[in-house]
C-alpha cells in the first residue's frame, strides 16, 4: 500500500503531478470542445427549423454521419484527415508541413461530434417554447436577433440545460478517446505511467476515481445552474 500512494503522490518518484496536469488538459479539451459544440449545435437547430431545404439538408446529414459513425472512428478520422488536408493546402500554396498542435485539434474534433447531440437537444428546446410569447414578441415589434435573445433563449434554456448535462458529463468521457492520436490527457497520461512503473492497474484506477471526482463535481454545478435558469418557473 505503502508503495502505491508514492506511485501517486507528489513526491520526486510519483506521478501525482502528471496525472493532475493530464487532468487539467482534460478539462480544458473539454470545456473548449463544449463551447464548440454548443456554438454548432445551436447554429444547426436553427438551421433545421428555419433554414432553406438545402441547408436542412446539410444540417440533418452533418448529424446524421456524427451519430451514426462511432466516434473514436471520427475522432481518427477527423484528426488525421484534417491534418492531412491542411497540409495539402499549404503545399499547394507554397508553405512547407504543418505541424498540427493536438490540443486545438483534439476541441475541434471533439466539438464537431458533440455539435451534432446538442442541435437535438437545441431543437427540441425550441420548439417547447410557448408559441403565444413569440407572437407576443412580434407584436411588441422585436427584431428577429432580440426576439432570439430575449425571449426564446431565456425559455429554451431551463429545457436545454438537462440535456447539456448529460452531452457534458459524456464529454468529459469521451475526451479520453483523444488519447489515441497521442494528446496527454488524463487517460494517456495514465498509459505513460503504466508503462513506465508496469503499475497499469494502479493509474487507471487513479484516473477513474479523477474522471469520478470531475462529474460529481460537475453535476452539482450544473444542478445550481438548472436551479438559477428554474427560478421564475412555477413549482409543480
Amino acid at each position: 500500500m505503502k508503495d502505491v500512494f508514492q506511485l501517486i503522490g507528489f513526491g520526486e518518484n510519483g506521478w501525482g503531478n502528471a496525472l493532475l496536469e493530464g487532468a487539467v488538459v482534460t478539462m480544458q479539451i473539454s470545456v473548449g470542445a463544449f463551447l464548440v459544440g454548443i456554438i454548432i449545435g445551436l447554429l444547426t437547430a436553427i438551421a433545421k427549423l428555419q433554414g432553406s431545404p438545402a441547408v436542412n439538408t446539410v444540417a440533418k446529414g452533418y448529424t446524421t454521419v456524427c451519430r451514426a459513425v462511432p466516434e473514436l472512428l471520427l475522432i481518427i478520422v477527423l484528426f488525421y484527415g484534417g491534418s492531412t488536408l491542411i497540409n495539402y493546402f499549404a503545399s499547394a500554396l507554397g508553405f512547407g508541413d504543418i505541424e498540427i498542435a493536438g490540443m486545438p485539434v483534439a476541441i475541434v474534433v471533439l466539438g464537431l461530434v458533440q455539435g451534432a447531440y446538442a442541435s437535438e437537444i437545441f431543437r427540441g428546446a425550441i420548439q417547447s417554447v410557448n408559441v403565444g410569447q413569440v407572437e407576443a414578441g412580434h407584436a411588441y415589434g422585436m427584431s428577429g436577433k432580440k426576439l432570439f435573445f430575449r425571449v426564446t433563449l431565456p425559455m429554451m434554456a431551463p429545457n436545454a440545460l438537462a440535456g447539456l448535462s448529460n452531452l457534458w458529463v459524456n464529454l468529459i468521457k469521451d475526451s479520453a478517446l483523444i488519447s489515441v492520436v497521442g494528446t496527454n490527457e488524463l487517460l494517456y497520461t495514465a498509459k505513460q505511467a503504466g508503462g513506465s512503473t508496469r503499475e497499469y492497474l494502479v493509474f487507471f484506477l487513479a484516473a477513474a476515481v479523477i474522471y469520478y471526482l470531475i462529474t460529481l463535481a460537475s453535476s452539482f454545478l450544473l444542478r445550481l445552474l438548472e436551479q438559477h435558469l428554474r427560478r421564475w418557473q412555477p413549482k409543480h
